[in-house]
């Protein structure tokens, strides 16, 4: 009987989501924290719901996100050079800290999600970010 009721527990369980491996490359030691970010249906704030942070330490780092719905998303990170939680810009809007998105963004222009996302499926996925500064460091 225990084991038809365990049976029945798992039955009724939701299956879970998939997993995803975040390598980030480029990665400047003693920089303060990186931070990742993953997004669905673009990249500003509001979409990226949902986050992650870890000391910077020898130019690669790997995040894992679990449980995630199959989807279509995106990863944008950064290395959060004076701590303050924020990718800072200038005031034309060009990031003065290393930053980097899954996919082929680049570089030259504003970031666009089609070009960032990836597909999301069941078991998982592993995507790789290379961090790069749009300016020379000050």
């Amino acid at each position: 009987m225990a084991g038809l009721c365990a049976v029945a527990v798992f039955a009724g369980a939701p299956a879970l989501g998939a997993t995803l491996q975040i390598e980030i490359d480029g990665i400047e030691p003693g920089g303060g924290p990186v931070r990742v970010a993953l997004c669905q249906g673009g990249l500003a704030e509001p979409f990226c719901t949902q986050g992650d942070e870890a000391p910077a330490s020898g130019g690669r780092g790997r995040f894992t996100f679990r449980d995630i719905a199959p989807g279509t998303y995106a990863v944008a990170a950064f290395q959060d050079e004076n701590g303050n939680g924020r990718l800072d810009r200038t005031g034309l809007g060009l990031p003065l800290e290393p930053y980097g998105f899954s996919g082929a963004v680049a570089r030259r222009a504003r970031p666009d999600f089609s070009d960032a996302a990836f597909a999301l499926r069941e078991p998982g996925t592993a995507v790789r970010v290379r961090l790069a500064r749009a300016l020379p460091r000050r």
